[in-house]
């Protein structure tokens, strides 16, 4: 029982300890990591030299901390520890190198938490001597030497140089300090051989010196190869040449290893082992050089020789006459070798034709051919041919030229009066180059010459006068014989614009509400011509239209009162200039039916007022005559006798009651002269006494209890005269008036006077 709680305690212990340390190792940070560089940052080869990586992390508890060093030079991890020790890390680099040399950082992980340090450059200098070494100083042509160099202590990516005196013969680039290569000798004698390296730390290279110099050897064989010729001197053309490639010194033991190649410049003639031989006919070509080659492993030797070869006759040449033929016309080809080897031959040895055979060419003489010129280019080829010898002349290519067709005249864009424009001149055919000339009426105004198969012939004129542009014509040469001519230029002229009208239909006196108003736009000039119209000086026009007519017209139907405006026209045809009518002002009338109704309603009111004023004068006349009845003035003393009687008239009876008259028949007539005035206006104009006669019928009462004891009618003649106003009465110049006063006392009972409303009629207007 002891033993089993001893053990259950030490497993408690066992299993508490190790939470509490991973507690405390939990807790922590990572304050610095710096690196550094022992003795120093520029150190010489063979240096010791130490990376120092020292962190400061700070933490709690007793625990201790896991930390996981890394060092990098130049971004590459170069070594790695990992250790629980809170000491520095030493990273040390014996006997340093140029490799050595780079940018050195730490970084220190701790958990999972990193920091890392600057960066700190190391630089390392010098490189050791290199060291050459050779098997043997003495070889045989053709034979391999090997050699070693060795950069000692060097570590890194090295590249080893191979000299013979000055001249690089190998480049070798290894990952170690030491080169073994084989190096071969293209020449026999005495040979310097000496090595140098680069040791290459990006980005930099750092050069070593040289390493001891080497005397090589190499031995000749006896071995070597034998070109002959036959003949070799005073060769012509067609001479056999015979010719042999063989080996001097051939050892037995070599036999089986030897080749040979028998060339003639980079034309291989033969090839053998031993022995080579070639037979061929001399030409003047085969002055060049023969080559006789021996190879025999890495030994190559060679043997030459030229051979001058004299020309039979030489190459012929092909020469055309004329220099220039047009298609089908007649040309003669000439084929001539100008020198002969006249020891061997003569000139009439010599044999020429024609090649291709098809060229349809006659032969008129020894190297003289006679045809037509084709219709397309040709290549032709002469051969001169003596003795088994051909030769061929140069190839002579004939391009007839095509004789230039009857060019065409024309405008180039447009033709304005009055302004230069350009007249194109174009044959469809024709080799060039071809010479136009611009004529007026036969005389020569001016030359263009076209060269290049896009060029044109442009002539700049002016004319001022439309029929002047049927005057021109133009020529068209290729050649020595006259050229054709062209038709006369027939184009179109574009008179500039001008003299703009404006007309308006109808007539713009008579323009009224309803009616179609057409603004005519005339304009001189050449059309098309495009015609704005515009109002009220707007900027932007009412109206466009183009027309082939130097006229047209806008129409503005059923014309109404907002019509009314001042309008003026534009005109602008091709020759881009603009003209511009002088303005017309429209004034849109009232329509006839708005007339007639006004105006009849104007004499409509004119005729109420004619009877208004009518009226007011009855009115103003009868109040006086009824002043006149009711009071008798007495006469003057020169006529005491007369009474002046004024009687009312029918406007009393117009104003009678309604109520109280059914029946009114009343007659006035009268005898007055034709004057429009009153009483007073008429006394004014004569001196003579008026005489007035009125017949006054009075109207009868209905009312039969009333009626007066007379029957009818009753008539009261009266005769009133009157003297001048103003004037006193002459003598017999009176008012007499007859009446009978008791009739007319008794009907005047029938209206009293307060039934009498004079003041309800107009006032008379004078």
């Amino acid at each position: 029982m002891d033993r089993f709680l001893l053990l259950l305690s030490c497993m408690l212990i066992f299993t508490y300890h190790p939470q509490r340390g991973a507690d405390a190792q939990s807790m922590f940070t990572i304050r610095n990591i710096s690196i550094s560089l022992e003795p120093g940052s520029n150190v010489a080869r063979g240096t010791n030299v130490t990376v120092r990586c020292q962190a400061l992390v700070s933490s709690s508890g007793s625990g201790t901390l896991s930390r996981e060093y890394t060092i990098y030079k130049d971004s590459i991890v170069v070594y790695t520890k990992t250790s629980s020790s809170s000491g520095d890390l030493i990273y040390r680099l014996f006997d340093a190198r140029v490799f050595n040399t780079g940018k050195y950082k730490c970084m220190i992980n701790i958990e999972g938490k990193r920091l890392t340090s600057e960066a700190k450059k190391l630089s390392v200098t010098g490189l050791s001597t290199p060291l050459l070494n050779l098997k043997t100083a003495m070889i045989s042509e053709g034979e391999e030497l090997t050699a070693r160099c060795t950069a000692p202590g060097e570590t890194g990516a090295i590249i080893f140089y191979f000299y013979d005196g000055t001249k690089e013969i190998l480049e070798d680039r290894v990952n170690s300090n030491q080169s073994e290569v084989k190096l071969r000798f293209n020449s026999v004698g005495i040979h310097k051989l000496y090595c140098s390296y680069t040791v290459f730390v990006t980005p930099q290279s750092f050069p070593s010196d040289k390493s001891g110099t080497m005397t090589i050897i190499v031995k000749e064989l006896s071995i070597a190869p034998v070109l002959e010729i036959f003949p070799y001197s005073k060769i012509y053309e067609g001479d056999r040449l015979d010719i042999m490639c063989g080996i001097r010194d051939l050892m037995p033991e070599m036999q089986g290893n030897v080749h040979l190649y028998l060339s003639r410049g980079t034309q291989l003639l033969s090839r053998g082992n031993t022995n080579v031989n070639h037979s061929m006919i001399a030409l003047a070509k085969d002055t060049e050089e023969f080559e006789c080659r021996l190879e025999m492993g890495n030994v190559v030797k060679v043997d030459t020789k030229k051979v001058a070869v004299t020309e039979l006759f030489s190459v012929p040449t092909l020469s055309m006459s004329p220099s220039e033929v047009f298609q089908r016309e007649y040309m003669t080809l000439s084929c001539k070798s100008d020198s002969f080897a006249l020891e061997r031959i003569h000139r009439d040895d010599l044999i020429y034709t024609m090649d291709p055979p098809e060229s349809l060419l006659v032969q008129k003489s020894t190297g003289v051919f006679v045809g037509k010129a084709l219709l397309y280019d040709f290549n032709y080829t002469c051969i001169a041919q003596a003795k088994g010898i051909r030769k061929y002349s140069r190839l002579l290519t004939v391009r007839p030229k095509v004789t230039v067709s009857t060019p065409r005249i024309s405008v180039a864009g447009r033709a304005v009066l009055g302004r230069p424009f350009k007249i194109l001149c174009q044959s469809d055919t024709g080799s060039l180059p071809i010479n136009y000339t611009l004529l007026q009426d036969y005389e020569q105004l001016s030359m263009a010459i076209v060269k290049m198969p896009f060029e044109q012939a442009l002539f700049t004129i002016t004319i001022n006068h439309p029929g002047d542009i049927n005057k021109f014509m133009c020529e068209a040469k290729n050649s020595q014989r006259e050229g054709p001519l062209s038709k006369r230029l027939d184009a179109t002229v574009v008179v500039p614009l001008s003299h703009p009208t404006l007309t308006v239909i109808p007539n713009f006196l008579e323009i009224a509400e309803g009616d179609h108003l057409f603004l005519i736009c005339g304009v001189k000039g050449t059309p098309p011509i495009t015609f704005k119209w515009y109002r009220d000086d707007s900027n932007k026009p009412i109206f466009t239209t183009t027309s082939d007519k130097n006229n047209t017209d806008y129409q503005i139907q059923a014309l109404g009162k907002d019509d009314s405006g001042s309008y003026y026209c534009e005109a602008l045809n091709y020759a881009n200039n603009v003209v511009r009518s002088a303005p017309v002002t429209i004034e849109v009338r009232l329509a006839l039916w708005k007339k007639a109704l006004i105006g009849g309603f104007c004499l409509l009111v004119l005729g109420v007022l004619v009877v208004a004023i009518v009226l007011c004068f009855r009115s103003k006349r009868g109040k006086r005559e009824a002043a006149a009845e009711l009071s008798v003035k007495p006469s003057s003393p020169k006529s005491d006798d007369s009474l002046t009687v004024s009687l009312t008239r029918d406007t009393e009876v117009n104003n009678a009651a309604p109520g109280k008259v059914e029946m009114v028949d009343i007659s006035v007539w009268s005898e007055r002269p034709p004057q429009t005035g009153n009483d007073e206006e008429s006394s004014m104009v004569s001196n003579e006494p008026d005489v007035e006669y009125t017949e006054v019928v009075h109207p009868q009462p209905t009312d039969i209890s009333r009626a007066p004891l007379r029957k009818g009618t009753e008539t009261v003649y009266s005769e009133l005269q009157n003297s001048p106003h103003g004037a006193d009465d002459a003598p017999g110049y009176g008012s007499v008036e007859y009446a009978d006063l008791n009739v007319e006392q008794h009907e005047m009972n029938h209206y009293p006077v307060e039934h009498t409303n004079f003041q309800d009629l107009p006032v008379p207007v004078d």
